[in-house]
């Protein structure tokens, strides 16, 4: 699946998300992967995406100046199932 910052984003509704000290763990019951988010602030964002019309404006709202890293981290959580279009 492309990848498309100004589209809206969320969490797979079969993805659960377990907060850990260095981020939090995801875990996808349908397709038994596993990420780990080790950046609270990608935490945040992917947590949040529900709220905005886009990714990229929730990376605006999370205070995120530089969206090239953290886009392509969402870019691969999308890609491994864990986020997809509402």
């Amino acid at each position: 699946m492309d990848f498309d910052p100004d589209s809206p984003w969320r969490l797979h509704p079969q993805v659960a998300v377990r907060p850990e000290p260095f981020g939090a763990l995801l875990y996808h019951f349908g397709t038994r992967k596993l990420s780990f988010l080790k950046n609270r602030t990608v935490v945040e964002v992917v947590q949040a995406l529900p709220q905005y019309p886009s990714a990229t404006a929730a990376l605006r709202a999370a205070g995120v100046e530089e969206a090239g890293p953290y886009t392509k981290a969402l870019a691969a959580l999308a890609r491994s199932q864990m986020l997809v279009r509402p």
